[in-house]
């Protein structure tokens, strides 16, 4: 019988991959063929913008502009508690209305983020001066002094101390004493131009890649590891049991509740 063929576009960081590796590898059974892109998560929210992608993890604030051509999955993406984006300096802990923030993607969560977190104490009807950059880029110019401020995102969560950066705001901590929700991060989604019965079976197919991941001795594997910005494993293995929890397994109600938050900033 010949395979269903269906794009998947998911990012390097280590919760997509540790969730996706076995799906990637070929799940036993499957009627799936899988042709991936690994990519940073702008990149995948703009083919997704585009319709490229028949399955992708992107960023959650996107999904009001992909609504009439995706659905959301109930499992797949990113959604926690103290798991958010960061606001960090290169030269000391306070916001500095005069300079560009620096955002890894103009379509990803962790901007809207931060500009709700600008709405609210910088004042409303102030727009603040942005730049952007791929997530790798942000977190390299803050290191190197070229830029004052920006949100940092992923692996980067666990290393800006390290690195003698100064945090400003943790955003995801923000949201959460503003809204009461988990922070809603990242969403897997699917075209509505798939039969029903296939999109349930990729969904079966992302609990199964989840479930054989955790129950293996080891979290980070070579797959993983080759794919990640960084190479520490306990980073490595900090950064999954950070982003990966029952919401990747299912969304549930405080799940959708706390996309809902989201979503109607968007509006």
């Amino acid at each position: 019988m010949e395979k269903i063929k269906l794009s998947l576009g998911i990012s390097t960081c280590p919760n997509d991959t540790f969730i996706y590796e076995n799906l990637v590898a070929g799940l036993p059974d499957s009627p799936f063929s899988w042709h991936v892109t690994f990519a940073d998560v702008q990149t995948l929210n703009e083919m997704v913008l585009a319709g490229k992608l028949d399955v992708a993890k992107v960023s959650a604030q996107i999904y009001p502009q992909v609504s009439s051509g995706y659905h959301v999955l109930d499992c797949g993406g990113a959604i926690g508690y103290g798991c958010g984006p960061l606001l960090l300096s290169s030269e000391a802990p306070c916001f500095n209305d005069m300079l560009p923030t620096i955002l890894p993607g103009k379509n990803t969560t962790a901007s809207l983020l931060f500009k709700f977190w600008f709405s609210h104490e910088k004042g409303l009807g102030k727009s603040p001066s942005v730049k952007f950059a791929l997530f790798n880029q942000v977190y390299q110019a803050l290191c190197e002094k070229k830029e004052n401020q920006g949100v940092v995102i992923h692996e980067h969560r666990f290393t800006w101390k390290h690195d003698g950066l100064h945090l400003i705001q943790d955003l995801g901590a923000y949201w959460e004493e503003r809204t009461g929700s988990p922070i809603p991060l990242g969403i897997s989604v699917a075209k509505k131009s798939l039969p029903n019965s296939v999109v349930a079976r990729v969904q079966d197919e992302i609990r199964c890649s989840l479930a054989l991941a955790w129950q293996r001795g080891v979290l980070v594997t070579n797959f993983i590891r080759e794919k990640a910005q960084i190479e520490d494993n306990q980073v490595i293995e900090d950064h999954i049991r950070m982003f990966v929890n029952d919401f990747s397994e299912n969304v549930g109600e405080r799940g959708k509740a706390a996309l809902g938050h989201l979503w109607a900033l968007k509006k």
